[in-house]
């Protein structure tokens, strides 16, 4: 590992849809980099994809770095106690789960999806022009199909939004803010789960009230409610962020935009390349080391606190041909944004199914559609672990 003073952590995207300078020359010089977190606690920072799929593939380390002597991310304690710890379940929970993620089970929720589409372009275009694409549709889609899945009342729609804003908070929230929310939380989903199992619905949540696993045994209490925390958290402000920089990155160079309009077929491809071509992609993911490891960049010791800067990893020359460019017909895509092995994403297939509508509707109902401002005024989100923008103003 190369000696080098250590650097604030997070990295700056240089603007909206560009990549932090030092991507390029931590891949090529320093792939295993000293980094100091909001906390102050000092980190280790992978960049290159090779390293990073071979420590998120390896069964032996954690999801998060909650562990007693891991680095902190911020002063805040909300990233450990948000997440839902089902610990030796958590195998078994996800197993429960997955039947509601299968391609049958999203060809059945598409339609419900481009149904909450349609809903919001015409509540959009109705307000007129400019609009923010981020508030009036990227925003709104995501805790929509959340709270679908949950069988949540639609009147419950805003609290999830707040809710989801304040667990991932780095600076936005104080700690007050953020404690009265998890609480407000969990009473709420406490409450959910009793009602569902007096009168247990077509959702998913009353699918796993009434369901016992392989073992004849049923969920507890808190592994239900730390599921809703979990879809909520996983679900919403990502896939929110996500449907705004890419059609960012769409719409920034609009030749982009136009392709698609040529030829539709391309919109599973160009999901998966905004996907891997996305340079404000968050955090990263962090892994709490309790034994060494050798990485091809260097050995990572017992007691390192690693950061995986999924970003990076997607732009690596060694794995992806002309890196720096937006291909929407790349393929194969072996990108590693929704994590990979035992803790990979359990609802990547409804987020992509999401951007894939995303793209269908507003492709045919809002052709002309184009940003209102230049792309390197489009404002990054601050203070939370996702990356994304504040703001996508369009017109059509």
């Amino acid at each position: 590992m190369t000696e080098r003073d250590a650097i604030d952590y997070p990295l700056a995207p240089i603007a909206a849809i560009e990549p932090p300078e030092e991507w390029a020359e931590l891949r090529q010089q320093c792939p295993v980099a000293h980094v100091r977190l909001p906390s102050g606690d000092q980190a280790t920072l992978l960049t290159r994809y090779d390293d990073i799929r071979q420590l998120m593939s390896d069964p032996r380390f954690a999801r998060t770095s909650s562990e007693e002597g891991a680095a902190r991310v911020s002063m805040l304690d909300q990233q450990e106690s948000a997440v839902p710890r089902l610990g030796e379940g958590h195998q078994r929970w996800r197993r429960m789960l997955t039947k509601w993620f299968t391609a049958k089970r999203m060809a059945v929720l598409r339609p419900r999806i481009e149904a909450m589409a349609e809903q919001l372009v015409d509540e959009m275009v109705a307000q007129g022009q400019p609009a923010d694409l981020r508030a009036s549709f990227g925003y709104p889609l995501p805790v929509w199909v959340i709270c679908d899945l949950l069988g949540v009342p639609n009147e419950d729609r805003d609290r999830f939004s707040h809710w989801s804003d304040t667990f991932l908070s780095v600076s936005r929230y104080t700690q007050e803010e953020v404690d009265a929310a998890q609480t407000e939380f969990t009473e709420y989903m406490a409450g959910h789960v009793d009602v569902k199992r007096g009168a247990p619905g077509d959702d998913l949540l009353s699918d796993l009230i009434t369901r016992a696993d392989a073992a004849g045994e049923y969920l507890p209490n808190d592994a239900l409610v730390a599921t809703g925390k979990g879809l909520l958290i996983a679900g919403h402000e990502t896939t929110t962020n996500m449907i705004g920089k890419m059609m960012a990155m769409l719409l920034a160079d609009r030749s982009h935009w136009e392709q698609l309009l040529a030829d539709p077929e391309l919109v599973r491809t160009a999901v998966e390349e905004t996907l891997r071509y996305d340079a404000n992609a968050g955090f990263g993911l962090t892994r709490y080391l309790d034994e060494d490891v050798e990485l091809p960049g260097g050995t990572l010791t017992a007691g390192t606190t690693a950061i995986l800067s999924l970003g990076s990893a997607n732009r690596d020359e060694s794995v992806f041909p002309d890196a720096a460019e937006l291909d929407l017909s790349r393929s194969p895509n072996l990108h590693i944004s929704f994590g990979v092995g035992p803790h990979s994403c359990v609802g990547q297939s409804l987020a992509r199914t999401e951007l894939q509508v995303v793209l269908e509707v507003l492709l045919r109902r809002l052709p002309t559609l184009e940003l209102a401002v230049p792309v390197a005024e489009l404002p990054p989100v601050e203070g939370l672990l996702v990356g994304g923008l504040q703001k996508v103003p369009v017109r059509w």
